[in-house]
């Protein structure tokens, strides 16, 4: 299959391009639906869409740049940075940016930052899986040599010049489809905020280590025996186990104490805590009593006369 869907003019349009436009498009669209059902804004998904789309797209593109420098980029104009039509895009540098830039939106408006990580990860996944086919026609992301019924021959001499590959790239694309399944069920379910994101940090960790073991495009990059995709995804299945005890921790420890009315017969009214109840009376605010309202001379005067004469054994004057 070629790479490029069309061209217009002198410009083309990849497929790799045209597949990672639609996974953003039905990631976000899917969120929002699931945002709806959540304590975020209705806005929120949609306000946050632009911002998502350039924060994941340079923190992929930044960690491609630095990890294939001497491969793709040495020697080259600087502008072929930028160029992402035709791929070069690094999914855990695409996580890190999306990341940083979802909690800036959530501090910046005061939004509940595991709420909004709930409701996208589902739709991480489901996009995620738009992208590894757009690999797939593309050429990169290949699998080590098979000879399997299904094994994918490319033409370039890069991907192999016609030896059989695994497909990996839909290994992931069909595990992610599975995963967002998995996800978007149990969204509705969660017993606390952070767990869906959680799960998905387990579940994308376990099925890319499994998915690295048939990738064949790395070379001699390895990490204390392991290729570059599992020794990240020992990190985020880390992470996930991390954030899924604090959030379960904090869902179940008990609400720090309310202010209480003092009973005490100096200090009523005054809110104070159990601590502070505690505390001698000599401790806590004295109330200052307001000086009660003296009569008025003349009314106390001629109540007086009404009763001396009122009264039977009252001198007469």
């Amino acid at each position: 299959m070629d790479q490029i869907a069309f061209r217009i003019g002198s410009f083309a349009i990849h497929w790799y391009g045209i597949l990672a436009a639609a996974g953003f498009l039905a990631g976000l669209w899917t969120a929002s639906r699931r945002a709806a059902r959540s304590p975020l804004p209705r806005q929120a998904i949609a306000d946050l869409g632009p911002w998502l789309i350039l924060g994941t797209l340079a923190g992929a593109r930044v960690w491609f740049v630095v990890a294939y420098w001497r491969e793709e980029f040495s020697g080259q104009p600087l502008w072929q940075i930028f160029n992402v039509r035709a791929g070069g895009l690094v999914f855990y540098g695409g996580l890190a940016g999306a990341a940083l830039t979802t909690l800036a939106f959530a501090r910046l408006r005061r939004l509940p930052l595991w709420e909004l990580a709930d409701a996208l990860a589902p739709s991480i996944a489901l996009g995620h899986a738009f992208g590894r086919v757009g690999c797939f026609i593309h050429g990169c992301c290949y699998g080590t040599p098979t000879t399997l019924p299904w094994a994918v021959h490319y033409h370039d001499a890069l991907n192999g010049a016609g030896v059989g590959l695994h497909p990996t790239q839909l290994y992931e694309a069909i595990l992610l489809l599975a995963l967002y399944a998995a996800l978007a069920w149990q969204y509705p379910q969660k017993r606390f905020a952070g767990q869906t994101f959680s799960f998905y940090l387990l579940g994308y960790a376990t099925l890319r280590f499994a998915v690295e073991i048939f990738r064949g495009d790395y070379g001699a990059q390895h990490f204390g025996g392991l290729k570059p995709g599992q020794a990240f995804s020992v990190v985020a299945f880390a992470a996930g186990l991390w954030l899924f005890a604090a959030r379960s921790r904090a869902a179940t420890a008990p609400p720090p104490p309310r202010a209480r009315p003092n009973r005490h017969p100096a200090h009523r009214g005054v809110a104070t805590t159990h601590a502070a109840r505690r505390l001698p009376a000599r401790a806590l605010p004295r109330r200052v009593a307001r000086p009660s309202p003296t009569p008025h001379p003349r009314r106390r005067g001629a109540r007086g006369r009404r009763r001396r004469q009122t009264h039977p054994h009252a001198p007469r004057r």
